[in-house]
């Protein structure tokens, strides 16, 4: 392996530019060149080939995969067969088979393979998870999540289930280290659209925590919001600023009897918390290129196994919706 890690990207639209942008300035990287046929070189200042094939003829080691989700799993297993170490963007794949089939190649290739679930990454949640599992709000009740805005014109081989609530799916296991075991859900799309652009979900963690997700490509507003809600009070995550904010409980007793026996949890300090805050795709691409560097996986990056388990989560929410009951989560130990 060269001095600096030598890396590709295949794709380069909305968010493949994204990873070119930050690939060109990362330590230790070198970016070798981008596949994709509708790109032309020039203004882009590096190499551009057509396709995988000529992709790998680069020399890489190291490849982010940026095309659409129906193309992940014929690149994952060129790329795992090739012995190429792969950052593939969420979703994983289309469907769970799929998700499977790449696990399963990376792991018999022994090359390190991750998932671009770029949320993991930001600082409000990194903060929040690392408070959680210090148990700052003791017994967690709940997660309830909330991710709307307008629709992108880029995405249109999945819906918002798979595309954004996956998002959420892998961030509430991350966070309460604890699995999906069931799922209730409905969902809605706009008249001619091919897939659900709207999805309210309820689940229940292993560990026994409820969780609510809205998600949807309706609002004119853009939110990102995760409220954690325990028995010392309730974390703020709001992953658009990166600020995470504690609403604790009160600690003080109210000093009348008759309001006491009414009131439950009182009111106490508000703490917004000063946090750094990079940039998370520079974060997400630094642990990629450290845990291929280092040869293993670590602790920072989004495995291929948790991003089968967002897929897994993400199906068992259409057949919930569909069928318009609660839906088990099978193979839901992570």
């Amino acid at each position: 392996m060269s001095a600096d890690l030598r890396v590709g990207v295949l794709g380069c639209g909305a968010m493949g530019r994204n990873h070119v942008r930050v690939l060109q300035a990362l330590e230790g990287v070198e970016l070798v060149a981008i596949a994709d046929p509708a790109v032309k070189p020039e203004g882009m200042g590096l190499r551009v080939v057509a396709d995988l094939e000529q992709l790998l003829a680069c020399g890489i080691e190291a490849c982010v995969v940026a095309v659409p989700t129906e193309g992940h799993l014929e690149a994952g297993l060129a790329l795992a067969e090739a012995g190429v170490h792969a950052l593939i963007e969420k979703p994983l794949a289309l469907d769970a088979r799929h998700a499977r089939a790449l696990v399963d190649a990376f792991t018999v290739a022994g090359v390190v393979g991750c998932v671009g679930h770029v949320e993991r990454f930001n600082a409000a949640l990194s903060a929040l998870h690392e408070r959680l599992q210090a148990g700052e709000l003791g017994q967690v009740h709940q997660v309830a999540t909330s991710r709307q805005g307008p629709s992108p014109v880029r995405v249109r081989d999945v819906g918002v289930v798979k595309d954004l609530a996956t998002h959420d799916f892998d961030l509430t296991a991350w966070i309460t280290g604890s699995a999906f075991v069931e799922v209730s859900a409905r969902t809605s799309r706009r008249p001619g659209r091919s897939h659900e652009e709207l999805m309210a979900a309820t689940g229940s963690l292993a560990d026994g925590t409820i969780t609510s997700h809205l998600v949807n490509w309706l609002s004119a507003f853009k939110q990102r919001q995760v409220v954690v809600t325990g028995e010392l009070g309730s974390f703020t995550a709001d992953t658009l600023t990166a600020d995470l904010t504690l609403h604790a409980n009160g600690a003080v007793p109210p000093g009348w009897d008759a309001l006491a026996q009414l009131r439950g949890v009182s009111e106490g300090r508000v703490v917004r918390y000063e946090i750094p805050k990079p940039e998370p795709l520079v974060v997400e691409l630094s642990a990629f290129r450290d845990a291929v560097v280092g040869g293993g996986l670590g602790e920072q990056v989004v495995t291929l196994a948790e991003g089968l388990q967002a897929v897994v989560v993400a199906e068992a929410v259409l057949e919930a919706a569909s069928a318009h009951q609660v839906v088990p989560v099978r193979g839901g130990s992570r």
